[in-house]
């Protein structure tokens, strides 16, 4: 079995990829879901974040939170400690019950910043410029351009994780150029 990380900042279009590689019939997990599955209930990130106003009746609530950890790196360092070890264990299982599958992706949008590389035969990094990730998302989550902006430098710099991935997948083009790519690599 070939382990393959997708991974990419912010609306540089890992879920398109993760989309189009299930529809290819290969098993894909994303961590991402795991980590909203993860915190959707969880007692440790209501502890820690007790003093902010991050739920919606009773359920944590992302939008909340997010304006919270996206202003404070102290307070994003800490929701990735509570996170990130119980999204390596999933990772783990979900590697375990597909080891009879020539290939497996999962998809960990901070594979580098959670030091989650090793885990992994390959890398395969997303890419989309700045400019077209601002875009994306104020018109896909209908984020102010500061606030676009602000979650775009909550991540390392992408162009630091160029050197560190064995494929990029260039995504400033269309649909159509991303399936393309996806295709003539997997």
């Amino acid at each position: 079995m070939l382990k393959i990380a997708i991974t990419g900042n912010i609306a540089a279009g890992k879920s398109t990829v993760e989309k189009i590689l299930k529809s290819k019939g290969y098993k894909v997990l994303d961590a991402d879901e795991v980590g909203h599955e993860i915190l959707e209930n969880s007692p440790e990130v209501k502890s820690v974040f007790k003093d902010y106003d991050i739920t919606l009746g009773n359920v944590i609530s992302r939008v909340k939170l997010g304006k919270v950890v996206f202003n404070d790196k102290k307070m994003l360092a800490k929701l990735n400690d509570i996170l990130h070890p119980p999204i390596r264990k999933k990772i783990r299982e979900f590697l375990l019950e597909n080891k009879s599958e020539k290939y497996v992706f999962v998809s960990v949008p901070l594979l580098f910043e959670a030091g989650m590389e090793n885990m992994f035969d390959k890398i395969v990094l997303v890419y989309a410029d700045d400019n077209i990730r601002i875009k994306r998302l104020i018109s896909r989550n209908g984020f102010s351009k500061d606030y676009a902006e602000l979650r775009i430098k909550s991540q390392d710099n992408q162009q630091d994780k160029l050197s560190k991935a064995d494929i990029i997948i260039n995504n400033n083009g269309s649909l159509e150029d991303l399936q393309k790519q996806v295709s003539k690599i997997f």
